[in-house]
Formats: structure tokens, C-alpha cells, sequence
């Protein structure tokens, strides 16, 4: 274990990445390496050229070499453990960042306590005028649980014109590219191993803002995300985890008078979705969706142990929108954040 503490250890968690790597890493050496920052790389159980590469070319960047996949969840919890930092940068091994792409933030953080997690403005690596689908300008939920952001609502992308330049709490911030206080990622007990893979990060925040800490991102800071670089967008294990892993996280943060009927509403929404998919042919999806379902079914009592008792009955997350993003989307075809009557700037 690596007992000197670094100001910023930025983690990337690699799986079989070795092409994201060539691409990639140059720059973030460039833009990182300096007394304060360290990158480290964790390799979970890669059956590509990964390790070799990094080996014979990057002698100097730390490894943490896993057996196995752990999955996005169990690879970060095992690698952070053997990390004595400050302050983690989660960064996905399909990132592109640029110059300056970390003092803004970490002295945002330096000056306030009271934020736990920040993120920089996130755009599309394929198409760099455009916000990326994992996270934009900054993560939220509406009332039913479903993740939106500045810049991207369902499936639009907005182009990034300055419109969301504003440096502002948020309810998520993604873990593509993820700042978080080292002290406040072992007190909330890291990412919960049992996501394996998505909505991971969400559930993290949750907890940390029924703690009383903030989210915020700032656009200051950019990156270029590919996205869909380890497991395919639209893939039916993708579908599994996203609504599997919704509904754990509803049933872990939600205060518990709303628990049965937003998870209720819930399982009546999901199950709108499978019918358009079975209408669509989709039948992948379909059969995702019933597996995530009788999963959380299983699991409840499980999941129900891992309630923070400190969560306040009626708590109210200003960061929470009030309504269905999914009616206001397809039904009163507002697919731009900025449309949505959801001012948060401070």
C-alpha cells in the first residue's frame, strides 16, 4: 500500500482498454502529471495487451492488477482501498481531458467543505460540439428516479453553445469522469458492489446528499467522453442493470414514506417500456427488463439492510425534479433542459 498521501490520485479502472489507452493516456500525462497528482491505473482481470502496453511504455504510472473483473463497483472499492489520497478522480479509460481539466475544480472543492463530489463539463468525443450521454453539464433524477442532465434528456443531446456554463449543485455526477473527497468515499462506503455496472454513481451522490453534502459541477473544467466503451450502448445486459439497479437505489435513498408508491409507479412505468419493446420486436429488452424486476424482487431484503438510518423522512433534494422527464419528454415534446422550469443556479 502506498502510504505517502497524494493531493489528487486520478484512477483509471481499465478492462481489456488497451486501445483507449494509446489513445488517451498521452494527454493525460500532459495535462496531470505534477508533484500533487498521480495517476494510477487499476486493471481489472484484462485478457487484451493492456498490462503490457502500460508495462513497456509507461513504466512509471502505479498498477493495481486485479484477477478478475470485479466490475466497475468491486475494481474501484478494491483499488481506492489501496490508495492514500485526498482526493479520488474516478476517469474512465475512454476520456479525453484538456488543459486545466483539474485545478478547477479541486480549488472549487478546497474552498467548501461542504462539497463532496464535483464534475467537469462532459461533451461527445464523436461529436465535440455536443454534450456526452453520460453526465453533460451535470446529473439529476426526476421524481420517479430517472436520470436526466444539463444537456442531454432521454435521448437528445443538446449542442453545447455556453448555455450551461454555470458552475451549480447538481444530484449526480457521473462516473466517467467523478471527483470525490477520499474521507467521504470510505464514510459513505464506497460504490455499492452489488450495481456491478451503472447507475453506480447515482447511488453514491444519493447518499451523500442524504448525508448533507453538495454535488456540483463545474464547467470550467471539460472533458470528451466516448461512452459505451466497455459495455455497448442499447445492450440488453445494459438495459438489466439500468432498471435493476434504478430500483436499488430508489429503495435505498428514497425516504421511507415514499418508497412504495414511487417504487409502485415505477414498476407500472417499466412495464409500459416492455410492451413498447415487445411491440418493437425487441425482445432482448423485453426479457432485460423482467430479469432486472425479478432480480430487485430477490433482493429486497438485502438492499432494505443497506438504508442509511439518518435519512430524514422528509428530506427534500431541490436537485429533484418534481415531475415525470419521461411524460414532459414524449408526451409534451420538451427535450431541452432548459425548457424544463428547473432553475437551480445559485
Amino acid at each position: 500500500m502506498n502510504k505517502q498521501l497524494i493531493k489528487t490520485a486520478v484512477v483509471i479502472l481499465n478492462w481489456n482498454g488497451e486501445k483507449f489507452l494509446k489513445q488517451f493516456l498521452p494527454a493525460l500525462i500532459k495535462y496531470t502529471k505534477s508533484p500533487e497528482n498521480e495517476i494510477i491505473i487499476a486493471d481489472n482481470g484484462s485478457n487484451d495487451n493492456s498490462v503490457k502496453f502500460l508495462k513497456d511504455n509507461y513504466p512509471e504510472i502505479r498498477l493495481i492488477l486485479f484477477e478478475k473483473n470485479y466490475g466497475f463497483t468491486g475494481g474501484y472499492n478494491k483499488a481506492l482501498r489501496q490508495i492514500n489520497a485526498e482526493y479520488f478522480v474516478l476517469l474512465n479509460s475512454d476520456v479525453e481531458i484538456t488543459e486545466n481539466w483539474i485545478e478547477p475544480i479541486i480549488s472549487l472543492m478546497d474552498e467548501d467543505d461542504s462539497i463532496a463530489v464535483a464534475m467537469p463539463k462532459i461533451k461527445s468525443f464523436e461529436k465535440q460540439s455536443c454534450f456526452e450521454y453520460a453526465g453533460a453539464s451535470g446529473g439529476y433524477i426526476d421524481k420517479f428516479g430517472y436520470p436526466f442532465c444539463r444537456g442531454r434528456i432521454i435521448g437528445t443531446l443538446e449542442e453545447d453553445s455556453d448555455q450551461y456554463n454555470s458552475i451549480t449543485d447538481i444530484f449526480w455526477a457521473s462516473g466517467a469522469a467523478m471527483f470525490i473527497r477520499a474521507d467521504l468515499y470510505k464514510k459513505a462506503g464506497g460504490l455499492d458492489n452489488d450495481f456491478f455496472a451503472h447507475m453506480e454513481e447515482i447511488d453514491l451522490c444519493w447518499r451523500l446528499k442524504n448525508m448533507g453534502y453538495r454535488i456540483v459541477i463545474n464547467p470550467k473544467s471539460i472533458v470528451y467522453h466516448v461512452g459505451g466503451g466497455t459495455l455497448p450502448n442499447n445492450s440488453p445486459r445494459k438495459i438489466y442493470f439500468n432498471y435493476r439497479n434504478n430500483l436499488f437505489l430508489l429503495l435505498k435513498n428514497l425516504p421511507a414514506n415514499k418508497i412504495i408508491p414511487i417504487i409502485f409507479s415505477r414498476l407500472i412505468l417499466d412495464g409500459f417500456s416492455c410492451i413498447i419493446y415487445l411491440a418493437t420486436f425487441k425482445f432482448g429488452f423485453f426479457f432485460a427488463v423482467i430479469k432486472a424486476h425479478f432480480s430487485f424482487c430477490f433482493n429486497i431484503k438485502k438492499t432494505l439492510k443497506k438504508r442509511n438510518k439518518k435519512i430524514v423522512r422528509n428530506r427534500k433534494h431541490k436537485e429533484i425534479f418534481n415531475k415525470s422527464i419521461v411524460i414532459i419528454y414524449f408526451l409534451k415534446k420538451i427535450k431541452t433542459f432548459n425548457k424544463l422550469n428547473f432553475k437551480l443556479e445559485k
